[in-house]
């Protein structure tokens, strides 16, 4: 798609990735869907775990409400570092040097962004952290045409996991011919 102007502050935190020799950043797509999903929550409390270069949290920021906050953990303090200050001048934005579980204190969420820690060694706490109608969003996961969802010859138990969760209502959503992300929404 052409024609989408990239806000500054990702195209300073894409930058940064590539400096720093990162390569795992969110795509464009799955950041449209984070913009998305931050502006569906103008007052919300916003939450990413897995900062590293500050992509996905520029692309959160980009639909960040003037009454919202967003808090983001990152485990590996030098990143975290280089990410809050990308956005020091914005007192809605907090990055945490430390392990994913330091977001808890910040609970619950209106959108989290589980990316980093959590997703995958602690996915029933995840779901946990949602606020009633709080949106939870992963990514890179590879599509799967069959149920259960598949992966490397195996079933996929996370996907399974958040795709069923009697907490959520889920989906998978393609974010490009080769990857997607599970999207859901906390039920009330």
């Amino acid at each position: 798609m052409t024609g989408r102007a990239v806000p500054p502050r990702v195209v300073a935190a894409q930058c940064a990735a590539s400096e720093a020799g990162f390569t795992k950043s969110c795509t464009p797509e799955v950041g449209r869907l984070l913009r998305l999903a931050a502006a569906a929550k103008p007052r919300g409390i916003i939450a990413e775990s897995g900062t590293s270069s500050g992509v996905g949290t520029a692309r959160l920021h980009s639909g960040l409400g003037s009454r919202a906050r967003l808090t983001t953990a990152e485990h590996d303090e030098v990143l975290a570092r280089r990410a809050a200050g990308l956005f020091a001048d914005d007192d809605r934005v907090h990055v945490l040097a430390g392990d994913w579980r330091l977001l808890e204190q910040h609970a619950p969420f209106d959108v989290f962004f589980c990316d980093g820690g959590g997703k995958r060694d602690d996915p029933e706490r995840v779901v946990d952290l949602l606020a009633p109608g709080g949106l939870l969003i992963l990514d890179d996961f590879t599509p799967s045409p069959h149920w259960p969802p598949r992966f490397g010859g195996e079933v996929d138990e996370l996907r399974t996991f958040y795709l069923t969760h009697p907490s959520l209502d889920a989906t998978e959503i393609l974010t490009t011919p080769v990857s997607s992300a599970v999207v859901g929404a906390r039920r009330l």
